[in-house]
Order: structure tokens, then sequence, then C-alpha cells
């Protein structure tokens, strides 16, 4: 009886970090450049035999690598990747990974994000353009230009956010190694004037997140059915004592 509270403790454990994990990516529906949180659970099996029992993980994130849809603003300094890649910003806790392309150019002519982090090239290096030039042309490879002069190229990498990844902000996030700068590749580029929306389906998050909650419910029912009867059990035997 005792194995079944807690085999129902390690599902609500993992079903609780699954609402959090909807929770935050219904919250972040309209955040440019976010890809949704998903969650991969596995069978913990303790015992052998007819004494086995399996529990709940509390499992695996992960990332969905499906791309959001392409959004047309017009404006010269928003940037959408397009293919399986990501733009390198520089914040204080290092090279940060993120598809939101909301740029602009200060008054020195450093590219920079919407936070205000510098943007990378391929080489890592902040991206510096001319101020007296107005907005930059961009080729479908990243490739600027201000009048017709090439003043630099916007970096597009390649990295493995691997299970349990660090978030920064709301749509970057934190490599656990080195990305890989992607040069002269044709299935990965950008579009000028576009920006990437976010992946999540809120229709499907919340259709789950009301399964998660009743799953919760369930089981936190059954938990307390159970703890009743072992607590009758153990009345009755003690008055028999």
């Amino acid at each position: 009886m005792q194995d079944g509270l807690y085999v129902a403790l390690s599902s609500q454990i993992a079903l609780e970090r699954r609402l959090n994990t909807i929770a935050d990516n219904v919250a972040n529906a309209s955040t440019v450049g976010f890809r949704a949180t998903g969650v991969k659970f596995e069978d913990v099996v303790s015992g052998l035999g007819q004494d086995a029992v399996s529990f709940a993980s509390a499992g695996d994130t992960y990332l969905s690598a499906k791309s959001g849809s392409l959004r047309e603003t017009g404006n010269p300094f928003d940037f959408a990747i397009q293919g399986n890649a990501w733009f390198g910003i520089e914040t204080p806790v290092g090279t940060v990974m993120t598809r939101d392309g909301r740029f602009s150019m200060l008054d020195t002519g450093q590219l920079v994000t919407i936070e205000g982090y510098p943007v990378l090239d391929a080489g890592g290096a902040p991206l510096q353009l001319d101020p007296r030039n107005g907005p930059p042309q961009s080729g479908a490879d990243g490739v600027l230009r201000q009048n017709g002069q090439l003043v630099g190229a916007i970096g597009l990498f390649a990295f493995e956010p691997g299970p349990n990844f660090t978030r920064f902000g709301n749509s970057g996030i934190v490599p656990a190694g080195q990305p890989e700068p992607l040069v002269d590749r044709v299935d990965v580029g950008v579009a000028q004037g576009f920006l990437e929306d976010s992946n999540v389906n809120p229709m499907l998050e919340m259709t789950r997140l009301i399964a998660v909650q009743r799953a919760f419910e369930n089981i936190a029912a059954a938990m307390r059915s159970t703890e009743q009867t072992f607590g009758n059990a153990i009345e009755t035997l003690g008055s028999k004592a």
C-alpha cells in the first residue's frame, strides 16, 4: 500500500513539472522566436520480480525543434532565420543563442538586440555598422551592406540544446558547449523585414494544461483514498491487539 503512495507521489512530481512547462509555453505564446519546452518521462523500476515497483521519473526537458511562422514587418532591422540555425548574442552570462531577430543600431553603429545585447558575427565578434549610412541591406546569407559597401555579416550558429537546457530571458538559450558557426550553407539564411513568431499552439497547450490538471487532481483523490484505507486498517488491527 505504501508503494502505491510512493508511485502516486512520483506521478504528481512529474505532472507538476509538466504543468510548469505548459504554463511557461502558454505565457510565451506571443514571444518572438520562442521555442516551446517539452518534457520526456521514463519509468524507474525499483526491486526485482514480483517485488518490482515502477515509478515515474522527474522527467528531462527538451526544446521543440519546430520553427514558428514568419511575419512580415517591413522593418529593416528585423530579421528571421530560415532553417535550423540561431543568432548569437553577447550577454553577461556569455554567448546566448536566440531566434529573436528584433535588432536596432546604436548611435555608435553597434547592432544590438531589443534588450541592448550586441549581435555577433560568425567569428563571435560584435557587429559594427556605420551609423552615418542608415539601415543595412541584407542578403539571404546574412551579409550586410550599407550604400552598397560590405560592412559585415550576421552570424548564424548551430548547437544542440540538450536535455534540461538553460534559458536566458524568454527566447534565449545558453549553450552547454561552443556553438558552431554556419558558413556557406544553402539550407539556412535570414529574411530581412520579417520576424519568427513563437512555435507554441495556444489552444493545444491549453488542452494539455486542462488534461494535466485533471490527472493531478485524480491522483490526489486516489492518494487520499489510499491514506484513508491505510489508516482504517491500522485502526482496525490496533483495536484487535
